[in-house]
């Protein structure tokens, strides 16, 4: 599970070059080759009040994109990596799933887009789909939010949602990957307040204990390997609190498990991983199950 080949998708304005630089530190661990890609969208050369594909339009903004993937190399050249790029028109989930399988990837970076008020009904679906279809994990990097921490370097001080399933365990072994970069972790379970078994104060508290014996032991075997982990119970909606854990905690990003297509859904019938992506400020790394 070693990242040694990174998808770097950009859309120039709000996933630049820093941000890239960024995430240098993954070469402590295995990182030693960059793939860019930028995909010009249909709607951006074609149908034009009737002129059809406009060509030159596509030309122009390859070249723009060209040119800034040839800067970004150079530099990357002169820290020893190897660099390829890819500049296609086409559907932004797709182009990016195919990118990633022809290259056989081992990480995802893009930013989540920015869109209009109707468009907002539909916000992050290009990266649920890509999640959803894709083996790779991804990274939804919001590397320009405004309120937002910018960390120099996101994989220092993780932070671990856990709920004990098997896409769960997925993001811990990728976690394990991840050692050389790693400084903290903290892992968090969310229980829900129908996982309170009692209204009492007991009850309650018996809830917390078993989570926190489980947490202890995933501590344990973290500590085991090499990586300082802490354990944080937390109750209530599940992508608020673990939000909320990673602003407490002051973590870098977040790690959670993405799992297959239709489950681990809250109660709005959203997935837990695509309301980290749209609603968290933090940088969101989804491990998808191994199927794909």
């Amino acid at each position: 599970m070693e990242i040694k080949k990174l998808l770097f998708v950009t859309r120039f304005d709000n996933l630049r070059f820093d941000a890239l630089q960024s995430l240098m530190d993954l070469k402590k661990s295995a990182l030693n080759h960059v793939v860019f890609l930028n995909v010009i969208e249909r709607d951006k050369v074609a149908m034009r009040r009737g002129k059809g594909y406009e060509k030159s339009a596509e030309i122009r903004l390859r070249e723009k994109a060209n040119i800034r993937f040839i800067d970004w190399a150079e530099t990357l050249f002169e820290q020893g990596m190897e660099v390829g790029v890819y500049i296609v028109v086409g559907s932004f989930a797709g182009q990016v799933i195919q990118a990633a399988e022809k290259e056989s990837v081992d990480l995802i970076v893009l930013s989540p887009e920015k869109k209009g008020r109707l468009e907002q009904l539909y916000s992050g679906s290009d990266i649920t789909e890509i999640v959803h279809r894709s083996a790779t994990p991804v990274l939804v990097y919001k590397y320009l939010a405004q309120k937002g921490p910018l960390a120099e370097n996101p994989f220092e001080k993780p932070l671990l949602a856990t709920n004990w399933s098997e896409a769960s365990q997925r993001a811990i072994d990728y976690l394990k990957s991840l050692k050389a970069v790693i400084r903290e972790v903290d892992v968090v379970h969310v229980a829900s307040e129908k996982d309170l078994k009692e209204t009492s104060a007991m009850g309650i508290q018996k809830t917390r204990k078993e989570s926190r014996q489980k947490l202890d032991a995933l501590c344990d075997d973290l500590e085991d390997f090499g990586i300082t982990a802490k354990p944080h119970v937390y109750i209530g909606d599940t992508v608020a609190e673990i939000d909320k854990a990673a602003r407490e905690c002051q973590s870098s990003m977040i790690i959670a498990g993405s799992p297959r297509k239709r489950l681990w859904k809250d109660r709005w019938g959203t997935s837990i991983s695509k309301g980290l992506a749209e609603r968290s400020i933090f940088p969101i790394l989804l491990i998808p199950p191994k199927e794909g």
